[in-house]
């Protein structure tokens, strides 16, 4: 059984294997692989996408479903620690998908119990279930993983996703684009990783059609107004890029934009409509991609969900 705390722990190997598995799920995400098991959802901060996702995973994989997607409604409001609420939990629990607003929140937990962990955000650090579903979609709309040019917009201080992606990136030979402004730049650790890794990487604080029209992937994100202990910097940035359906109209063919969701005001509603959005079908791979880290935690492996038998037709 293995822990999903970082995607800086799966090899090349690692990823393309999971992507495979998504990929088996992608074309029946009904089966029985987890029956019999118990799945603990904790969820610190709001969710929806990741939070639903993870439970229709795990219901689609014949699992039970238990936890809180509110921590006010739960013991630690009396103020019981994270160390003996996870410890309680893994009494009940076969696995547990966590999302804390402490950066490191989840791999703590992974060092108080031998139960498996699965890392659904903390606070600006990682999001690897996000960057899994963001690689199988990569893949899935360019054939390809490597060589690609991907621009990161918005939010990049801040943005764990993206923070995800970069790491996850380096075995694959990616040039970025980062595009932000100053206040919301990239931080230095994740520029200094680049570097060490041998990643080509641009900065710019420009954001036209000129300026996107080289992209492969076009990653925009939310400016998060949770991080933000100053309300008026955020009211100053909150708006500064805003994705137009004019902008598109000299980028690449196979550009896809993509999005962790939800959207404020950073892309325009006429542009759900082009070709090049892909970020509702981004959310619906999170799905498959998560179904194949419950199955990578409690050692289920990609033979075993090629030669599952027990396939329940849907119309799903």
């Amino acid at each position: 059984m293995h822990n999903f705390v970082t995607i800086a722990d799966l090899t090349r190997e690692d990823i393309l294997y999971l992507i495979q598995m998504a990929h088996e799920f992608e074309k029946n995400p009904n089966r029985e692989l987890l029956k019999g098991k118990v799945v603990a959802t904790l969820f610190y901060e709001p969710s929806t996408r990741t939070r639903l996702s993870f439970e229709t995973a795990a219901n689609r994989l014949g699992a039970r479903v238990i936890g809180f997607s509110d921590a006010k409604a739960s013991s630690v409001s009396k103020g019981e620690t994270l160390k003996d609420t996870i410890l309680m939990v893994s009494n009940y629990a076969d696995v547990i998908a966590m999302r804390h607003y402490i950066e490191g929140a989840a791999q703590y937990a992974s060092e108080v119990t031998r139960v498996p962990i699965i890392n659904a955000g903390d606070g600006a650090h990682m999001h690897p279930s996000q960057c899994l579903l963001d690689l199988y979609t990569i893949y899935q709309t360019q054939g390809k993983l490597e060589n690609l040019n991907i621009y990161l917009v918005g939010d990049l201080k801040y943005g764990r996703t993206v923070h995800s992606l970069i790491t996850a990136m380096r075995h694959f030979n990616p040039t970025f684009h980062f595009i932000a402004p100053k206040e919301l730049s990239m931080p230095q650790e994740y520029k200094l990783y680049c570097k060490q890794h041998h990643i080509v990487y641009h900065e710019h604080t420009t954001f036209d059609a000129e300026t996107i029209a080289d992209a492969d992937i076009l990653y925009m994100t939310r400016v998060q107004k949770e991080r933000f202990s100053d309300l008026m910097e955020y009211e100053r940035v909150k708006n500064v890029y805003i994705l137009r359906n004019d902008m598109l109209q000299h980028v690449k063919e196979n550009m896809k934009i993509l999005h962790p969701l939800p959207r404020v005001n950073e892309i325009a509603y006429d542009v759900d409509d082009n070709p090049h959005a892909y970020y509702i079908q981004q959310a619906q791979n999170g799905l498959y991609a998560r179904e194949a880290i419950f199955c990578h935690c409690l050692g289920i492996t990609l033979e075993d969900v090629k030669n599952d038998k027990t396939i329940i037709q849907s119309k799903f």
